[in-house]
């Protein structure tokens, strides 16, 4: 018997083997991802929960997400919109909606074909020359 078969039933564990590996590992780092992030834990329980998923890595997984899981897309949804509004306030510098001179000629052009009144030019340009 020089050779192996490799049969069926065989193929499809092994698949399924990298399967549930290659999930374990995402889910690893989706959790170690929400364990650096999350600001309600200090240092000292990051570290001890960081410690429990190397040394006991799949009851340490496990573990996390019953205890934690129920709010990580909580986490997960505050980190997005603040990459978000930092994006938005990038974008907004350095397109630029055009220096105040600009936007104040915008305004008084606005307010002599009358689309504003006075009182909102006024408060226009304070918010602009702030």
């Amino acid at each position: 018997m020089l050779a192996y078969t490799y049969p069926l039933a065989d193929l499809f564990g092994t698949m399924l083997g990298v399967f549930v590996f290659l999930i374990w590992f995402w889910l690893l780092v989706i959790i170690f991802g929400d364990i650096f992030r999350s600001r309600d834990m200090g240092g000292g329980a990051k570290a001890l929960w960081v410690l429990f998923v190397i040394v006991l890595p799949f009851l340490g997984i496990l573990v996390y997400l019953i205890a934690r899981g129920g709010k990580m897309h909580e986490r997960a949804e505050q980190a997005a919109q603040q990459q978000q509004q930092a994006f938005d306030s990038y974008v907004k510098e350095t397109a630029g909606a055009g220096n105040s001179v600009d936007q104040l000629a915008k305004l008084a052009d606005l307010k002599q074909q009358g689309v504003i009144t006075d009182a909102e030019f006024e408060a226009q340009k304070a918010k602009l020359l702030a």
